[in-house]
């Protein structure tokens, strides 16, 4: 009779807790109830986990000790003491229960941006990383506002290059919508792990920047882009140093030279960015081929060498704008070659001693497209980080905030220019002061956007291509159009010379101050 009394139990309490196991509770809390997470945290702390079940981990944990959690390999859960004290609440038994599980992203829905008089300043939008949300509970009692925070490591194995740690905030509207939200949490990333930092405990992803992710049709047209404006780029870049040789020729001045010498630089940067691209294409496995050291060589010195000559180019704007008298430097053009030649060929001969150089993949995010170019080998890791971080990102971004200082300067100055200029302050004719005007600003705006090319300040849009895809359209179109862009603000400056001496009393007179000041140089 015991022994009937006993089976009978034992198959009551099964059947009874069928349906409590761990892999039943996501689908049968969305089919209950649309506000799910509730559901689904509570029941999450009382469920069954199989032998065979992944991507979930309960453990009855001291709660005065830390505790790491692994719910899956790629995902590491690290609470504090302090944290597991508070989980308790009121409960005597100081052991705790820790849960981390991992869900699939497309279970939580977003809600539209709220209208309201309190922003919501912390909401995040991108794509959830791997589509993998950790969520975490300890104890019976609410876990936020901690002094220690808890730590997640979400390993990305380098497919992407930044992210942000976000929670899951649920709305008010209790239909299961919400949103991403980052407050209370700290991003930290190495060369292989994402690492969040938050104050409380939730559902917790990485967001990746939704600018990095690029689809193979993107893909294609980005290679296109760049191959037909560097392709465009190399000989415009050649002309328009045959046409600065021209002009010098006629009047030798010093900011012809720089132009000359940043127009050298620029032709080859193109010419060779080409070559590895081809040769890349023609190498296919051989990786170490010494030909694809040498234009990775090569490439790197003409970025540096072009972007040198721009931070020149800016430097000798400075002299022409502020230091107007007194400014012989002697063997002033000797000392710039020494710098826009030396420094790129000096940073190029000990990267290729380090042998930094080789054949470079670069992998899109979200996706398995993959470029390949002679440049910086994948093979060293640490150096390419460390030299590809100097010379791509730190060096740019000087040069683009000293030119960008450089041209705020001009166009100030062309305001002074303009605000003192009383040539047809007398004049009754209100037709011919309008029309002059419009000739004025669009040489104005000539003036300026052929400045913003030959300082280099396209590459300062580098950091669009972060925010979103057309960012990464606009900073491949004009960067590759450099050399065309070149060429033009050539044909303009051999244009602007020939009628500044055919009619030198003619004219906008403003603007032909502009013009020499911005151009010549003093001896």
């Amino acid at each position: 009779m015991w022994i009937t009394l006993f089976i009978t139990t034992t198959l009551c309490l099964s059947m009874s807790r069928a349906g409590d196991f761990c892999e039943n509770v996501l689908k049968e809390c969305r089919d209950s109830d649309p506000s799910w997470i509730g559901c689904y945290e509570d029941r999450i702390m009382t469920c069954i986990t199989g032998r065979s079940m992944t991507g979930i981990k309960q453990l009855k944990v001291d709660s005065r000790q830390e505790v790491d959690v692994s719910p899956t390999f790629e995902h590491r859960v690290h609470i504090p003491s302090s944290a597991l004290q508070r989980s308790r609440g009121n409960v005597p038994e100081m052991e705790v229960l820790v849960v981390a599980s991992v869900i699939n992203s497309s279970y939580f829905k977003l809600s539209p941006p709220q209208r309201s008089r309190i922003p919501q300043i912390h909401r995040r939008n991108g794509k959830v990383f791997r589509d993998s949300v950790v969520c975490v509970r300890a104890g019976n009692g609410a876990v936020e506002n901690l002094s220690q925070p808890i730590k997640l490591t979400f390993k990305h194995n380098k497919e992407v290059e930044s992210g942000t740690c976000v929670f899951w905030e649920e709305t008010s509207a209790k239909d299961g919508t919400g949103y991403w939200s980052n407050e209370g949490c700290d991003t930290n990333y190495t060369a292989h792990e994402f690492i969040c930092s938050c104050n409380h405990l939730s559902f917790f992803a990485v967001l990746m920047n939704p600018g990095i992710s690029v689809t193979k049709a993107n893909a294609d047209k980005l290679n296109y882009i760049t191959y037909i404006g560097s392709g465009f780029s190399a000989p415009f870049a050649l002309i328009s140093l045959f046409i600065y040789i021209y002009i010098h020729r006629r009047h030798p001045e010093k900011s012809i030279s720089l132009h000359m010498q940043l127009t050298v630089a620029m032709f080859c940067l193109h010419l060779t960015f080409l070559l590895s691209s081809l040769l890349v294409q023609l190498l296919k496995e051989k990786e170490d081929s010494s030909s694809c050291l040498v234009l990775g060589l090569v490439l790197h010195w003409s970025l540096l060498a072009t972007l040198t000559w721009s931070a020149l180019e800016g430097f000798h704007l400075y002299l022409l704008l502020i230091r107007v008298f007194n400014i012989y430097v002697r063997r002033y053009l000797l000392k710039l070659s020494l710098i826009g030649w030396g420094f790129p060929t000096l940073v190029a001969a000990v990267c290729g001693i380090s042998r930094v150089y080789g054949k470079y993949t670069l992998n899109y995010s979200n996706s398995n497209l993959t470029q390949h170019m002679c440049w910086m080998s994948n093979e060293s890791e640490q150096k390419l980080l460390i030299v590809s971080y100097i010379t791509t990102v730190a060096f740019p971004f000087l040069v683009v905030v000293f030119n960008a200082c450089m041209l705020g300067l001009v166009v100030f100055k062309m305001w002074e220019l303009r605000r003192g200029d009383r040539s047809f302050g007398s004049s009754s004719d209100w037709k011919k002061i309008n029309k002059e005007r419009k000739k004025r600003l669009w040489k104005d705006c000539v003036t300026v956007l052929g400045l913003s090319c030959v300082l280099g300040l396209p590459w300062g849009l580098a950091s669009t291509t972060y925010v979103s895809l057309p960012g990464i359209y606009v900073f491949t179109v004009l960067n590759s159009f450099q050399g065309l862009f070149i060429f033009l603000w050539s044909v303009a400056l051999a244009w602007s010379k020939s009628q500044t001496a055919n009619n030198s009393s003619i004219g906008d007179s403003s603007s032909q101050k502009m013009m020499t000041t911005s151009f010549n140089s003093r001896n």
